[in-house]
């Protein structure tokens, strides 16, 4: 018997096409993760050619020892990974970019914010110096 059964997978929302695309993305996503770790060890070793340690021993157990639609599978079982209905995924969408949009404003406010605290540091200088010339009159 196969676990997890598709039933389990898709707990009765989502139809076998649904689960075989969602599989496949995910898939595609821990291949391009394995990519990266593995180009990652690669780099270390040639940077460090004294190091005994083999390529293997340095990329996750998940990506060197399992299949990626076996991952994909199990991700999915568990919870890291989730399929959303066309409605869902434009509300995270919105989501994101409106996030995108906070982040990006904030980090102008702090520049601005920066910029003003240096123009008051200027004034509180000037002002110091102003006030000393003053009283030496």
């Amino acid at each position: 018997m196969i676990f997890p059964s598709i039933t389990d997978l898709t707990k009765n929302n989502y139809n076998r096409y649904e689960l075989v695309i969602a599989t496949a993305k995910c898939a595609r996503m821990i291949t391009d993760e394995y990519v990266k770790e593995r180009e990652t060890a690669e780099k270390m070793i040639a940077a460090n050619k004294e190091s005994e340690r083999a390529i293997f021993s340095m990329i996750k157990r998940e990506f060197r020892d399992e299949k990626a639609v076996k991952c994909a599978i199990n991700r999915l079982y568990t919870g890291d990974f989730v399929i959303l209905s066309p409605e869902e995924a434009e509300i995270k969408r919105a989501e994101r970019a409106e996030l995108a949009k906070l982040n990006a404003a904030s980090e102008t406010a702090d520049d601005a914010f920066d910029f003003v605290d240096s123009e008051e540091a200027e004034d509180a200088d000037d002002f110091e110096e102003a006030s000393e010339e003053f009283e030496n009159e």
